[in-house]
């Protein structure tokens, strides 16, 4: 996989210089256009569709206890970027929601943290650097990952290492837990969907430079459409 994101940046760059007439913020459209096409085809075919199904012949209980089995080892991410970005309280914090919801919480299927207390957060490599000053550079859409940018791409095979299933040692088991966790996050997604209008790569691309930078300013900036849908896009 980092192979593959090495050589996506590498073509990026490549189209750099093709590109200066275009948006600052987004150089490579043209090539993130045809990714993003093929990538929205092949949702429309496969993974909507699945996700669909999951949602409508899910119990409830299930759909929830997977949620939060998920929400829980991202927590591993979230603590460790927590204290690179010198946050040793929420660290300290998420470190005891962990420990709470994987013991008493059977794994993390139940988030018995949430209910007596202790607010989840969510925080990752990318988020980190932008703390620490790096710019986001430029947008990129990426196979299998979607929407992101060149500095997110630095974090990503971090926090896929560190909140995925890296522990599992049977290969089809971890196939199995890295479908659900993907069926999982687009059924979480389908409610937003009903927000977009106009352009959709346009749309996509606004919506996901806007919500990075209110996650890595905390949710310190002013934006009208952030305060108004960012339940439905960002939950």
């Amino acid at each position: 996989m980092k192979k593959i994101l090495l050589l996506l940046t590498s073509i990026m760059l490549l189209h750099a210089e093709d590109s200066v007439e275009k948006d600052e913020q987004d150089p490579y459209e043209n090539l993130n256009r045809v990714v993003f096409n093929i990538s929205d085809s092949l949702d429309e075919s496969f993974l909507k569709p699945t996700a669909k199904v999951y949602r409508n012949y899910t119990p409830l209980f299930i759909k929830d206890s997977l949620t939060n089995f998920f929400y829980n080892l991202a927590e591993i991410d979230t603590v460790i970027n927590q204290l690179l970005q010198g946050k040793p309280k929420l660290a300290a914090q998420d470190s005891l929601r962990f420990l709470i919801n994987s013991t008493i919480g059977f794994g993390g299927i139940f988030d018995i943290a949430s209910r007596i207390g202790f607010e989840r957060h969510d925080e990752d490599f990318g988020q980190t650097l932008g703390v620490w000053g790096v710019e986001s550079g430029a947008y990129v859409f990426v196979p299998f990952v979607g929407p992101s940018t060149i500095r997110d791409l630095v974090g990503i095979p971090l926090s896929w290492y560190v909140s995925g299933t890296f522990a599992i040692e049977d290969n089809k088991t971890k196939i199995l837990f890295s479908f659900l966790d993907v069926i999982e996050t687009r059924e979480r997604l389908l409610a937003a969907e009903n927000l977009i209008i106009g352009d959709r790569y346009d749309f996509v691309k606004d919506a996901f430079m806007q919500s990075r930078e209110h996650e890595v300013k905390d949710g310190e900036v002013e934006d009208e459409f952030l305060s108004e849908f960012e339940d439905e896009l960002f939950d």
